[in-house]
């Protein structure tokens, strides 16, 4: 018998295949709610607490109010993972607008968990890194994690078209983040740097930029197309994707067109990170 998978709506696991919103729900009618994601391995969510601070944070930007409590949702969570047992899968955390009476007004916000199994990077890919585009565009509220990817998913057909596999946002030539993901480079001496303005904080990034610190110089600052020029790594951070090498922007091959040391150092020691997360929560278990 096939194992089903559930879902969780409004405090009640049902079969995924019979979870479902009103159509007056303001996520529906203008795109409006934020969501999180975390990884879980052996059903165990990493890094947590950090996720639920961003999901709480960008709800309060858009001034929704979470309809359950932080331990009351970690307990959702962790009751949801029990009953899907998948070994490796991604938790989204969806919060809603509403049901809206006139379509536009938000109303008592829709929360929603929704698992699904994950596939995260092989070897291969890290060891051979992905090529990206680049498009002049600036999320709105950058800060909050909303559901609004229409510029992302509008450029898939343009994105394959041009052989990339992601598309890196920019204003005037300031880089800011990927749709998913957010964005390094390697200077020639060895620095770390990430933009830090008008972009979502990652926990993969933050967790990288703690990684680095430990062995190289760290900068959080402007980061320009220029500069992706003159560097000599580029790389890519994110849930699901961990770090992947970025070898080439448009027709500009970055460095020497191969994913370089510190990014193929940094992606390890990003594993080892995971797995001691896993290990001390088996050891609080």
């Amino acid at each position: 018998m096939e194992h089903v998978q559930y879902a969780y709506v409004n405090q009640q696991l049902v079969p995924q295949d019979q979870a479902f919103l009103h159509v007056s729900d303001l996520a529906i009618q203008r795109g409006y709610g934020v969501f999180e994601f975390c990884k879980l391995h052996q059903q165990v969510p990493l890094f947590l607490e950090e996720y639920l601070d961003r999901f709480y944070q960008s709800a309060a930007l858009l001034e929704l109010v979470v309809p359950l409590e932080r331990e009351a949702l970690k307990v959702a969570i962790q009751t949801l993972a029990k009953r899907n047992r998948l070994e490796v899968s991604g938790m989204k955390m969806i919060l809603t607008g509403g049901y809206s009476i006139n379509g536009y007004a938000p109303a008592t916000p829709n929360l929603i968990l929704l698992q699904q199994p994950l596939t995260l990077p092989g070897e291969e890919q890290v060891k051979k890194g992905i090529r990206v585009m680049s498009h002049a565009y600036m999320r709105e509220l950058p800060l909050a994690k909303t559901i609004n990817y229409m510029t992302g998913i509008r450029l898939l057909k343009e994105m394959r078209k041009r052989g990339a596999e992601d598309v890196l946002y920019h204003q005037q030539g300031v880089v800011t983040e990927l749709p998913r993901c957010n964005f390094f480079i390697v200077r020639q001496d060895n620095t770390v740097v990430t933009p830090s303005e008008n972009i979502l904080r990652g926990i993969t990034r933050k967790n990288v930029l703690q990684l680095a610190a430990r062995k190289y110089p760290v900068v959080e600052g402007a980061v320009t197309l220029e500069d992706i020029a003159q560097a000599k790594e580029a790389f890519l951070t994110s849930t699901t994707k961990r770090i992947l090498p970025i070898v080439q922007l448009d027709d500009m091959v970055i460095g020497e067109g191969r994913p370089g040391p510190i990014t193929l150092e940094l992606s390890e020691d990003l594993i080892r990170l995971e797995e001691a997360q896993l290990a001390l929560h088996k050891q609080l278990d």
